[in-house]
This record gives structure tokens, C-alpha cells and sequence, in this order.
């Protein structure tokens, strides 16, 4: 019952976090969109009153009239409708999914054994949780002075746009050689949504604080409050398709155990900010069809990087399982308890975990991890018991292990 409640209460905050960001970025791209729609008002009173831009719009059946004003309105409100709740409410409830879910089993979510530093293969797990938090922080630390050191006045953003880009090239390389495969794109992913809701939190809603302050007091607003906020809510509409990606990676293992699995997560990022571009675009009546083509140009390359080699599978395969299966059966109970695991291992998990998957939407062996032989059971013993003893694996059980196969895997001794 305790497992279940747990696995329910991850449901509940899983699905919160969904909704939250659903909300989110539907808010934050209408946003833009209408920005980016206004037009000069027509009626002359309107320009009086000091309206910049207007929008009309229909929608579920009635007709909406949006004007933007740079300076106060004639009738200043007492209540105004701040969009920051989303984006505080979708980063604190991904936050902790990812205690839950990576930082609570840091050895085998986080760490990565495989990794060609030899710094990175002796960290422990409290060690590797302390690098992910690290690594979050100082995502938006760098982030964030490069906004602070190249464009302070708003007025280098288009070479503050390269510096980013060159950045989330250096955090995918950084993050796929210091975790493991899923981590590294979740948190990859984590970097760029903490970037996006600590632009919220410390300049978009503080700056607007004060302009409305200053408004209200009959000041003169900070220039600089309202070009800051409208730079940093840029980034974030640019960020927003590559961390959607990102977050829904960990279904799609072809991308994460693939050998060139960061440069896979850049084309990934650079392709769903050159979509994105294209509507932005669309909305201020430009169309700029050569974005949505490079976009599917970078889809193409990252479906050629990502396929997996054709190679015809051994025709002594199938000879050297049963061999390796019945070979040791001839040392007694060892040998039966190696037979009975290839023979779980053969009709529950090589589905997946194969040279070659026969199940739908797996191109290569999840984590790299093949169970066709006893080489291959024996090469993760630890791993496989517990992945298997804990329910995680089959996923959501599409192969019906049942509780006497796992408690037979579980109770192995290698």
C-alpha cells in the first residue's frame, strides 16, 4: 500500500506540473503573439489617451479589444492580472518530481559509470545530487550575466542571442558527460526551464512592479524595466519547444543512448527555436518560410544521426544463448538459476533490451543495456535486480512479468 500511495502521489504532482505548464506557456505565447499583432490605433482618441497598439479578436463567440499603453492609462486599475503563478507553480512542482524521481536514487538515475572522466565515474550519489543542483544554479548564473555583460541596455541582444546559443551547446555536451543518458536531457531541459521561471521571478515581475508603482505615484517608469522584461520574455518564448522536448525525451531512448546523443540535444534545441522564430515572425505579418525548412532540415539530420547501424544480427546468436544457457546448467543449482533468468530475460525484456528491439518505438537497447546472453545478464547483475525487484522495469509491465519471475530475479545470487 505504501508503494502504491507514493506512486500516486507522483501521479497527482506529475499531473499538476503538466497542467501548470500547459498554462504557462499558453499564457506566455499568447502573450507574444498579441504583442506582436498590435497596430497603431485608428481613432484618434485613442491615440490621446496614449495607446500604442491595439488588437481585435473573436474567439468562443464574443469579440475582444486589446490596447497596450506605454505610459498610464487614463483609468489606472486597483486590480491587474499578473501572469507569474504558472511559471512559479510549474518549476516547484518539476523540481520536486525530479527529487523524487532522479535525486532520490541518485547511483542509478544521475550517475553515469560510463562516462570518459574518470572524475565523473568515482562520484558518489549524495556527490552527483550536489553536481545536478550545482549544475542548475550555475545554468542560470552564467545565463544571466551574459544578459547583465552583453546586452545591459537591450541593445546587443542580437549578439546576446549567439552567446546563449553557444551556451546551451556547452551545457548539452557538459550535461550528456557528467549524467546519465534521460538525466542528461531532463536536466539539460531544467536548466533552460529555471532560466525561464528565475526570469519571472527576479526581473519580468519586479520590473513591473515597479512601473506600475511609479504610474500609480505619477513617476516616470524606468525605461530599462519594461526593455528588460521584453528581452528576457523573448528568451523565454524561445525556450519554450526545446524544454518541451526535453521533458518528453526520456520516452524516446534512440536519442539519449545514442553515441552522439548531445549533439542530437542541440540540433533538437536549435530546431525548435528556429520553429518558434517562424511564428513569432508570422505574428508581426511576416512569412518567413526559410525558418520552418531549416527546422525540418535539422529534424532530418538529427533521424540520420540518431538511426542505428543496419547490421544483419549474428547467425550464431541464437546457438551461443541456448549454449550459455545450458552450459552451466551442468554445475548444478547455479547453472538452473542462470537457465530460469535468459529464459525470464528471453520472453519478458529482449523485446527492449536488444541488439536489435522488436518492440515498436525502440530503435536501439534502452541505456545501452542488452539481455540476450549470460555475458550480457552478468554485466548489470546489481542493476537488473533492482530495477526488476522495484516494478520500474518492464515498463508499466507491457511484457506481464510476473511477481514469481521477479521475486526469482530478486532473490538471484549471481
Amino acid at each position: 500500500m505504501e508503494a502504491y500511495l507514493l506512486e500516486f502521489g507522483n501521479l497527482l504532482l506529475r499531473w499538476l506540473h503538466v497542467i501548470a505548464a500547459i498554462a504557462w506557456i499558453g499564457e506566455s505565447i499568447y502573450f507574444v503573439m498579441m504583442d506582436n499583432s498590435l497596430r497603431p490605433p485608428a481613432a484618434e482618441a485613442a491615440k490621446k489617451r496614449g495607446v500604442l497598439g491595439e488588437i481585435w479578436e473573436v474567439h468562443g463567440g464574443g469579440f475582444y479589444h486589446n490596447q497596450k499603453y506605454i505610459t498610464a492609462p487614463p483609468e489606472m486599475p486597483q486590480e491587474l492580472h499578473w501572469a507569474f503563478l504558472k511559471a512559479y507553480t510549474t518549476w516547484i512542482s518539476g523540481f520536486a518530481l525530479f527529487i523524487i524521481l532522479y535525486m532520490a536514487n541518485p547511483s542509478f538515475y544521475l550517475a553515469n559509470p560510463n562516462s570518459p572522466w574518470e572524475w565523473v565515474r568515482e562520484l558518489s550519489g549524495w556527490q552527483v545530487n550536489v553536481v545536478a543542483l550545482l549544475f542548475l544554479a550555475g545554468g542560470w548564473v552564467v545565463y544571466d550575466q551574459l544578459c547583465r555583460r552583453i546586452s545591459p541596455n537591450m541593445e546587443r541582444d542580437g549578439l546576446l542571442s549567439v552567446a546563449v546559443a553557444i551556451m546551451m551547446v556547452v551545457v548539452a555536451y557538459l550535461s550528456v558527460h557528467i549524467f546519465q543518458g534521460r538525466a542528461a536531457f531532463l536536466l539539460t531541459g531544467a536548466v533552460m526551464a529555471t532560466a525561464m521561471s528565475a526570469n519571472v521571478f527576479f526581473w519580468i515581475i519586479p520590473g513591473q512592479r515597479r512601473m506600475v508603482k511609479a504610474l500609480q505615484t505619477g513617476g516616470t517608469p524606468n525605461p530599462l524595466d519594461g526593455k528588460r522584461g521584453k528581452q528576457r520574455s523573448v528568451h523565454n518564448t524561445y525556450f519554450t519547444l526545446p524544454v518541451v522536448f526535453l521533458m518528453l525525451s526520456n520516452h524516446y531512448s534512440f536519442t539519449y543512448t545514442s553515441p552522439y546523443a548531445w549533439v542530437i540535444m542541440v540540433l533538437f534545441i536549435f530546431s525548435g527555436a528556429i520553429i518558434r522564430q517562424y511564428f513569432v515572425l508570422r505574428h508581426l505579418g511576416q512569412n518567413k518560410i526559410a525558418y520552418p525548412i531549416i527546422g525540418i532540415l535539422l529534424l532530418v539530420a538529427i533521424a540520420v544521426i540518431a538511426a542505428p547501424a543496419s547490421r544483419p544480427k549474428p547467425q550464431a546468436a541464437a546457438t551461443t544463448t541456448t549454449a550459455t544457457a545450458a552450459a552451466p546448467a551442468a554445475n548444478g543449482q547455479a547453472g538452473n538459476d542462470m537457465a530460469r533468468i535468459l529464459e525470464i530475460m528471453q520472453a519478458r525484456c529482449v523485446q527492449c533490451h536488444a541488439a536489435q528491439p522488436t518492440q515498436a518505438g525502440f530503435a536501439s537497447a534502452p541505456a545501452g543495456i542488452v539481455l540476450e546472453t549470460e555475458a550480457d545478464v552478468l554485466a548489470n547483475p546489481a542493476l537488473l535486480k533492482q530495477v526488476i525487484a522495484s516494478k520500474y522495469m518492464p515498463l508499466a509491465n507491457i511484457t506481464q512479468m510476473t511477481d514469481e519471475e521477479r521475486a526469482f530475479i530478486a532473490n538471484w545470487t549471481p
